[in-house]
């Protein structure tokens, strides 16, 4: 292994393009895995246990959580949803980054988690309330009503930009998905992140003085 695996946290309003930057993310690097959630909601048509997310009664969700097996969970709409501990830890091992598309509540327990060394957090914001407005609308899923609502929602979730550890702002999404690459390089070259080093450059320090 050449470094343990990140947390990349990913997070924005609803809109300013996370679900897309998190697409072009894997599209670039496959060993990126996503996290799939757990949830309490039963499946719907077309979906699988393990692919969508892991379907799970309200007992056994809640016997994750008081056993440590959730990263981060919340209730939302009479229904929990949450993040599995073990196949992150297991990608961790394996020196494989995991992705999760999360609000910024739950990427606030991660980073307080055991786990939070290892994670690095991704704001993306919008270019102008008022494009985040016309994205929603263009998608012609919502009526004015919910869009008002994620509206309103959205300009909670932009308050906690300050939280993250990089910001984006998403006027172009070739550019904003070009700086996103630039912060994973980075990170993943990060001294702390390359357990290897230590043993080679003692190889290098046992060469020298091999030759002296």
């Amino acid at each position: 292994m050449t470094r343990r695996g990140l947390l990349i946290i990913l997070s924005s309003p609803s809109g300013a393009g996370k679900s897309t930057m998190a697409r072009r993310l894997r599209d670039w690097d496959r060993s990126i895995r996503f996290s799939v959630s757990a949830t309490t909601r039963p499946p719907r048509p077309g979906e699988q246990d393990g692919r969508e997310y892991h379907f799970r009664s309200r007992e056994a969700f809640e016997h994750m959580v008081r056993d440590g097996q959730m990263l981060e969970h919340a209730e939302v709409f009479g229904n929990l949803y949450g993040s599995p501990r073990g196949p992150v830890e297991t990608a961790m091992a394996e020196g494989c980054d995991t992705l999760f598309d999360i609000d910024w509540q739950g990427g606030q327990q991660i980073r307080n988690s055991a786990l939070g060394k290892d994670v690095v957090s991704i704001f993306i914001l919008p270019p102008s309330m008022a494009e985040l407005e016309h994205r929603l609308r263009s998608r012609g899923q919502d009526s004015d009503e919910v869009i008002a609502g994620r509206m309103s929602k959205s300009l909670d979730e932009v308050s906690h930009w300050a939280e993250y550890d990089y910001v984006l702002v998403n006027r172009d999404p070739d550019a904003c998905e070009a700086e996103l690459r630039s912060i994973l390089t980075g990170e993943r070259l990060r001294r702390d992140r390359q357990p290897w080093l230590n043993d080679f450059v003692r190889g290098l320090h046992e060469e020298y003085r091999g030759k002296s």
